[in-house]
């Protein structure tokens, strides 16, 4: 359970064969996907405030971190933790936190209330998580570009690109532009040097699907953690039927 083994998972990737990496929200979860054969497993923020009774962007740090360590001592393949856009924390106290957890990987969004924070200080930010953190943690740095928007007038795909591009000059192992329309992922692909993150929705191309197009890593948001509720739900609705 080491970043190198989980770095290792995201390269030498086939056109169709992304590095699926399921979202457990809790301890439960993540046993079952573990069982499964997934070989690593990606948690997602939303999904885990929703499992600790919060609105997604509203879990305290020390419960984000709790629930992450109870996820890492759960399985035993490595797990990157979804932190958001960092807590606000420092980054010596971000990576120390995080490690303590036992995760060997993270994402890192460039949205902080709301707003796309300006690209150079999200690159300063994620050379300064690097240089602490070393070759310890797999840092998967998000573009949000695509959920949070761009100033008008400027090109969407371009500025995903150039943020991506100073994330990967930073240090980032890997970038996510988050919702990003599955016809741009050959492109973003072919245009910035490291694994590229698509996210798998209910409603878009499947996982090898987007591994075609570009992806070396395939993620779910809180997709499963929806999809598990709606399941209960319909199931509790029959209970008083019965």
């Amino acid at each position: 359970m080491t970043a190198s083994a989980l770095r290792a998972l995201h390269h030498g990737r086939t056109p169709g064969d992304p590095l699926i990496l399921p979202g457990p929200w809790d301890a439960a979860s993540a046993r079952v996907l573990s069982a499964a054969g997934f070989p690593a497993l990606a948690t997602p923020s939303a999904g885990v405030a929703a499992s600790l009774g919060y609105e997604d962007g509203a879990t305290p740090a020390a419960e984000m971190f709790a629930a992450v360590a109870r996820i890492v001592r759960a399985v035993s393949v490595p797990v990157s933790a979804d932190v958001e856009a960092g807590y606000g924390l420092a980054p010596r106290e971000l990576v120390e936190r995080l490690l303590a957890t036992g995760a060997v990987g993270c994402n890192l969004e460039d949205t902080v209330d709301g707003v796309l924070v300006d690209a150079g200080w999200q690159a300063d930010r994620l050379a300064q998580v690097r240089t602490v953190a070393g070759d310890e943690l797999f840092v998967n740095a998000r573009v949000d570009t695509y959920v949070t928007g761009v100033p008008e007038g400027t090109d969407q795909e371009a500025e995903t690109v150039r943020r991506a591009l100073l994330y990967v000059a930073a240090g980032a192992d890997g970038v996510y532009p988050i919702a990003a329309p599955p016809e741009a992922l050959p492109r973003l692909a072919a245009a910035v040097p490291a694994p590229l993150n698509a996210l798998a929705r209910s409603d878009g191309p499947g996982p090898r699907r987007l591994g075609e197009l570009g992806a070396a890593r395939v993620t779910f948001g809180p997709g499963l953690q929806h999809r598990a509720m709606a399941a209960l739900r319909e199931y509790a609705g029959g209970l008083r039927t019965v």
